[in-house]
């Protein structure tokens, strides 16, 4: 009886050997474990990437014009949309009324929360679950809602304190000021719930005050979602535009969202983009550093926070 041999016995009916049979099904089995989330993550880049492409090609864009404008530049790099937009608009002093209003109201804003959140933690009141659910209802509707009664508190306060009225950056901090508390509260309150209250009463068997523990013991340790709040508070208050934009009218005191709207209005939207595309880059400078300074912060405190309630 004849022994059949050959590439049909030895290598299977494809006739192709063993290792790159096996080498196939690890393709195929990494293909359905992890390839495709591969794919989902190269698409999310591509889909993220492409509207900051697009600025940018606009910004570089020597035309300066919406309708000129492609995904990569056909007509050269210039850098003269931004030399039209310090000539022709007031971009440098909304650039400081925004970096002055935002730095001043995230401050402000992490020091109340701070301070509410650590007295709705650590002190047992009568009163305290209401007020924490009070800060939740509000927080549900929005500023805006508000904007008939802010603008007739406002006439009067400029006809008294022309300083804290219409126009002024010091009268929109405070107009800021009062929603400072809220959604940061509740953040900051699940991140001192998780630090161990022994570290208050041996503090205060010390005979260390309220104001000692919070200062000395308790800030350091919650700098994680000081950093959080802080940048949130940021980016809320520098992107801001409808109350801003009820608020500010004079071109030298406006901000950037509102200085930036104002270049698109009307028929000018189309000859302006180069110079808002150019601005919207310039404005995306003090948040990125701020983010770069507080980045190591960012995920330790943003997970540590919710982690009791």
């Amino acid at each position: 009886m004849t022994r059949l041999t050959g590439p049909a016995v030895t290598g299977g009916a494809a006739g192709s050997p063993p290792g790159r049979r096996n080498a196939g099904r690890r393709t195929n089995r990494w293909l359905a474990q992890a390839g495709w989330r591969h794919l989902v993550a190269v698409l999310a880049v591509v889909f993220s990437l492409f509207p900051i492409v697009f600025v940018l090609s606009a910004a570089l864009n020597p035309l300066g014009t919406l309708s000129s404008t492609d995904l990569v530049p056909t007509d050269g790099v210039s850098f003269g949309n931004v030399r039209e937009l310090f000539a022709r608009t007031a971009f440098e002093r909304w650039f400081l009324n925004s970096l002055l209003i935002a730095g001043l109201a995230s401050l402000a804003s992490v020091a109340l929360s701070a301070l509410a959140a650590y007295a709705f933690s650590r002190m047992r009141f009568r009163g305290r679950r209401t007020g924490l659910l009070s800060l939740l209802l509000i927080q549900m509707f929005p500023q805006f809602l508000a904007i008939v009664a802010i603008f007739l508190i406002f006439t009067t306060i400029t006809d008294l304190w022309p300083g804290l009225g219409f126009n002024t950056p010091w009268g929109l901090f405070l107009l800021y000021m009062g929603g400072a508390l809220g959604v940061n509260t509740w953040l900051m309150k699940g991140f001192f719930d998780t630090l161990p209250r022994e570290l208050d009463e041996s503090a205060t068997m010390d005979g260390a005050t309220h104001a000692q523990v919070f200062f000395r013991i308790m800030l350091p340790l919650v700098a994680p979602i000081l950093a959080v709040t802080g940048l949130l508070a940021f980016i809320g208050t520098i992107n801001e535009f409808l109350m801003a934009n009820v608020f500010l009218t004079d071109t030298d005191s406006k901000t950037l969202a509102v200085g930036m709207y104002g270049m698109l209005q009307g028929n000018e939207r189309n000859n302006n983009f180069g110079m808002f595309a150019a601005a919207t880059l310039l404005t995306a400078i003090p948040t990125v550093l701020v983010f770069q300074v507080l980045q190591r912060y960012i995920v330790s405190g943003l997970t540590a926070g919710a982690v009791k309630g």
